[in-house]
């Protein structure tokens, strides 16, 4: 070694900042050089200042020049991309998106492919997919502790002009890579799609477009890189792409519209400067929003590959199963449940997971047992399986799945905390003798006992029914949910998939969570706010005169749609079911009678104000107004008009007196009555003797434009034999309907949330078998996964601002089984609000796009799998 080396070395030691301290006693204070003729770079060791002689020995890598270089001793360039050094925060990201990705998998595993590969996500996840933990496959060493290195030449590897200095202290040996770039540089990302770009270091100071705190470098109009499209971005974009950017308002959008076009980079940041609305750390935020937005786009490219993979597969002939044996012989699947069951086998096959969204009827339940059946038989059925489903279906499943597959041994992980408590012991001696595991999503998540459960058992296939959450990624519910563990999921729903890119980045995100692992975040802050900033215009009034959807997000949009086709199965009973039966649907408008119509008029003159319209207040938000006026428009006794104050006090004095009434201050008494409606009085007055007298006389339970209108339904409909079922979102609103249905002497049921689950199915049989005329049903509980197909007619009381809930209501007897025409009444108060909740659920209904709704040239694919299995099995394909 030249005796040269030691100034360089020394100098770059001092640029370390080694503080010596006393060595302990014994401890060598010698430091060692050892060098080879055939490198460039010198390997130092010498021992660290630890107090401790027995702690663990720690490496740190730091970069020393050799004085033999052929290079200049001039400041190091920036490393190619490369010889990227991630920093330690990118490694726990990377590792924690790995776990996220293969729970299943052991983390030493994990950590140990991880390091192996370079920590490149793309290919530890092709590793770690070879992996088969049910095999125990020791082909993937889980020992990722290395052993101690030698000090060979070759521990020295040129890289770059650099080389390594070892700071050892005794003991185990670990390795801890420090990274030490020259002044002025550093490792910047490269532009090949690499895993490096989506997740390498966070840009820095030296990386913004712009810096104001940086003095020294002097603004040009130089437009390279990250600078040009912020430029290009800020000069052309319209004002929905401008309110994306971080901090950026809709009135600084319009001053940077009203300041275009920039002549330059210098001209754009002088206008910057000068307006008071605006500051240059604006040209950061849309350098943010470009790079989350090449984010996004790449990862786009990644799923196309994975969708013709899967349309491939399809149309090479996978796919030609029958009805599995072992379903019970006396029922015969559909051609089109056929097609769903072979395209279920297709993804199973693939690795990957799917969303079943079949129109409601369609028996999505009857595919998903055969699928199961199919498992079992063929030896594929790998674990148990877990089927999470509303409350109001739990019965029905369970039914579904004794009639179709009685062979499919299923628990019911549902009852009191005692009950479930037993099932938890029960299930911790292992699930071997059990194939499914059935139940709510409640139970779930409703203590963490059970939520540990479900995350560190592992199921086969987790089915997901009724699984409309699973398209907001922003909830609590969906990121528990996604917890539970498992190898494969599969989504029920019934509902179409709206025009929104964050509900089908939530499904991407489901569907394909490798692909998407750690990018949740850019995806919620790119397309969040899109949909804030278009919520505002609309409560604003305001119109942009460009395309209210941004050129980007519509763009996104499109290919989003074409990802998820092989991703997604969704048939409509029009094109798989010709002979069901006509629905027909009517719109009634009920005048409201004299007494509503004037208590509406004033109710409305005490919200509005001097110039008219109305206003919210701080006793009253906009929100409890609006109900309000829905209560009213629906009937009176929903509000408070017949209990006056005087009254009141009257009531709250005999109660308090009552001994059967639990509050004995008059004062609390009256207080308690002032929060309650009309009705809520009346069924009070119905319990307590002392204040019976001052019941609602039935004249007024009658006082409803919507009641005059079943007056005159009601009696036709059942001398022509109909039977009919009557939805309304509030269960106040069912309590006067049953007063109603006794004083015109109708016979009826009634299920709603209140209904114990256990007696819901015993309520859905008692009416398909019963001559019963009327079923009383709250929305939201009565319009999920059951079977009414005795009803043909639907009566919607009071409609709901999302059509799509009504439309679940109006298939509980418009589906498979159904042999009559059904007819749907939609009942709305003229002149009032309901009105203009019909208006906009209308729209809503006319701006959805179906991810399988045909598009202008969706004739002309050649690639469709609902076709191509239907040609596979034989079978004629409904949309050919």
């Amino acid at each position: 070694m030249s005796e040269s080396t030691s100034p360089s070395v020394l100098s770059y030691l001092r640029q370390y900042r080694f503080q010596r301290k006393p060595n302990a006693p014994g401890s060598s204070g010698t430091v060692t050089i050892a060098g080879s003729s055939s490198n460039s770079h010198s390997l130092i060791r010498m021992p660290a200042p630890v107090a401790n002689r027995n702690g663990p020995i720690v490496y740190k890598r730091i970069r020393v020049l050799d004085s033999d270089s052929d290079d200049s001793p001039s400041p190091a360039k920036k490393p190619a991309t490369s010889q990227v050094e991630l920093t330690t925060a990118v490694k726990e990201r990377r590792f924690r998106n790995m776990l996220e990705m293969f729970p299943e998998i052991s983390p030493m595993l994990i950590k140990n492919t991880l390091v192996k590969q370079g920590w490149n996500e793309e290919r530890t996840r092709d590793e770690l997919l070879k992996y088969d933990p049910e095999t125990d496959d020791k082909g993937i060493s889980t020992n990722f502790i290395s052993p101690r290195p030698s000090f060979s030449g070759n521990m020295a590897r040129s890289n770059g002009n650099m080389g390594i200095v070892r700071v050892t202290s005794g003991g185990p040996i670990t390795m801890v890579k420090k990274a030490l770039a020259s002044k002025g540089g550093r490792a910047r990302r490269g532009s090949s799609g690499s895993e490096d770009e989506d997740y390498g270091v966070r840009k820095g100071k030296d990386d913004k477009v712009y810096d104001s705190d940086d003095s020294d470098n002097e603004v040009t109009d130089d437009l390279v890189g990250d600078k040009r499209k912020v430029f290009e971005f800020l000069n052309t974009s319209n004002m929905n792409e401008l309110s994306l950017l971080s901090g950026c308002s809709q009135k600084k959008a319009e001053a940077i519209i009203g300041l275009r076009p920039f002549k330059g980079w210098v001209d754009m940041v002088e206008k910057f400067n000068s307006n008071k609305l605006l500051s240059t750390e604006l040209l950061n935020s849309t350098q943010e929003l470009l790079s989350t937005r090449n984010n996004i786009q790449r990862l786009m490219k990644k799923c196309v590959g994975l969708a013709q993979q899967l349309e491939a597969a399809v149309a090479a002939g996978a796919g030609r199963l029958k009805q599995p044996s072992i379903l019970d012989p006396s029922l015969k699947l559909a051609p089109y449940q056929l097609v769903g069951l072979n395209w279920l086998a297709v993804l199973h096959k693939q690795g990957v997971s799917g969303i079943l969204a079949d129109e409601m009827g369609l028996g999505k339940t009857v595919q998903v047992i055969a699928f199961l059946a199919h498992l079992k038989e063929t030896g594929q059925a790998r674990g148990t399986h877990l089927i999470v489903v509303p409350a109001s279906t739990l019965d029905n499943w369970s039914g579904e799945l004794a009639r179709w597959c009685p062979s499919l041994h299923v628990s019911k992980y549902y009852g009191n905390p005692e009950e479930r408590r037993q099932l938890r012991v029960e299930y911790a001696r292992g699930l071997d003798n059990i194939d499914v595991v059935l139940t709510t999503y409640t139970m779930v998540s409703s203590c963490p006992e059970e939520r540990k459960m479900f995350r560190i058992t592992s199921m086969h296939y987790v089915i997901y029914d009724e699984a409309h959450m699973l398209k907001n990624m922003s909830t609590q519910r969906y990121d528990n949910l996604l917890r539970i563990k498992s190898k494969h999921r599969l989504l029920l729903t019934g509902t179409p998939l709206q025009n929104n890119l964050l509900e089908l980045m939530s499904l991407l995100c489901f569907v394909m969570p490798h692909m998407f692992s750690g990018k949740k975040d850019d995806l919620k802050s790119l397309f969040q706010k899109n949909a804030k900033v278009k919520t505002a215009n609309k409560t604003n009034g305001t119109t942009c005169p460009e395309d209210d959807v941004p050129a980007f997000e519509e763009s996104q949009i499109t290919q989003a749609k074409r990802i998820m086709k092989p991703f997604v199965l969704r048939r409509l009973k029009r094109d798989v079911l010709q002979d069901l039966p006509k629905k027909t649907n009517h719109t009634e408008l009920c005048p409201m009678s004299g007494r509503q119509q004037m208590l509406y008029k004033n109710l409305i003159a005490a919200f509005s104000a001097k110039d008219g319209t109305i206003h919210a207040t701080t006793e009253q938000s906009g929100l409890s107004m609006m109900m309000d006026m829905r209560k009213l428009a629906n009937h009176p006794l929903l509000l408070r008009y017949h209990y006056t104050e005087p009254v009141l006090r009257k009531l709250a004095a005999r109660l308090a007196r009552d001994p059967g009434y639990k509050e004995k201050n008059e004062q609390y008494a009256y207080e308690d009555l002032l929060c309650m409606s009309d009705f809520q009085i009346h069924q009070l007055t119905l319990n307590y003797s002392s204040i019976r007298s001052h019941s609602i006389p039935d004249h007024l339970i009658l006082d409803s434009g919507k009641f005059q209108k079943l007056d005159e339904m009601l009696p036709r409909l059942q001398a022509e034999g109909h039977r009919v079922l009557v939805f309304s979102q509030f269960t106040m609103m069912l309590d006067i309907l049953e007063p109603y249905l006794k004083l015109r002497q109708y016979r009826y049921l009634r299920l709603d949330g209140s209904t114990a689950v256990t007696d819901r199915q015993e309520l859905i049989d008692q009416y398909n078998a019963e001559d019963i005329f009327v079923f009383l049903l709250s929305t939201r509980a009565g319009g999920l996964g059951i079977n009414l197909t005795a009803a043909d007619t639907v009566i919607i009381h009071d409609i709901d601002f999302n059509p799509y809930n009504d439309k679940q209501a109006e298939d509980r007897c418009h589906r498979m089984g159904q042999t009559r025409p059904v007819t749907i009444y939609r009942l709305l108060s003229s002149g009032t609000i309901e009105e203009g909740i019909y208006q906009v659920a209308q729209e809503k209904l006319n701006l959805e796009k179906h991810v399988t709704g045909a598009d202008e040239n969706e004739a002309a694919e050649q690639k469709n799998v609902v076709r191509l299995l239907s040609v596979a099995l034989g079978l004629t394909s409904p949309n050919k």
